[in-house]
Order: structure tokens, then sequence, then C-alpha cells
């Protein structure tokens, strides 16, 4: 029988993997703006068109670019800690589910210790059992 695990991804931080996250972080902030902006647009756009409560879109779009916003203050944090990380030091990147195999005698202790993929930039280096 097969069963489905949780298996945990880990980076080992480096200047190019650094340079990477943080390139990625900024893409998605600077999309987030340009939601914001779309949505101040689309919002001023709405609110000249008849029959349409002003205080009910106000609110709706204002509830939508916080929670963009939200997530901005979040990516900023993640810049931050990204800045104070030392190289070597490793970090969880993702989790990915595995296949393993299960027969009677396997020690279950065995297949569900908590395993890992250590990944140094892209390569993988090593798998923790």
């Amino acid at each position: 029988m097969k069963i489905i695990k949780k298996v945990q991804i880990k980076q080992i931080v480096t200047e190019e993997s650094k340079k990477k996250l943080k390139e990625t972080f900024e893409n998605q902030k600077m999309r987030l703006e340009q939601e914001c902006q779309q949505l101040l647009f689309e919002k001023r756009k709405l609110q000249n068109k008849p029959g349409i409560s002003k205080q009910e879109l106000k609110q709706r779009f204002q509830r939508e670019i916080n929670k963009r916003k939200e997530k901005m203050e979040m990516l900023d944090f993640k810049i931050e800690q990204l800045e104070m990380l030392e190289i070597g030091s490793e970090i969880v990147e993702k989790e990915v589910e595995a296949l393993v195999e299960v027969t009677e005698g396997t020690h279950w202790n065995n297949i569900m210790n908590e395993q890992a993929i250590v990944i140094k930039d892209g390569i993988v280096i090593r798998i923790d059992n």
C-alpha cells in the first residue's frame, strides 16, 4: 500500500538565493501596488454611475485595498527578515507530498519521521530521513 506524506523542502541561504527571494518579494509587492491603483481607478469609474450606493462602493473597494496593503506590509517584513538571515542558514521553502510504500512489518515510526530535502542554489545536496 502507498500513502502520501508531507516532506519539507529546505533551502540553504546563499547570496544568490537571497537575491532571488528579494526580487520575488519586490515583484509581488509591485504587483499588489498596481492592483491597488487599478482598484482606485475602478472605484472612481463606478462612483459616477447612477443606482450604486456610494458608501457601499467605497467600503467594498477600501476592504480590497486594505487586504492588499496588509500583504504588502507582510512582504516588507519578509524582506527585513531576509536581510537578517545569515549565509549558510536553512529556511523552509515549502512542503511537497511524497508517496511512501507501506507493507506489513514496516516500522511506522520510521515512515512518519520528518523528512526533508535540502537544496542549495537549485541543486539537491541532501535528503534527511
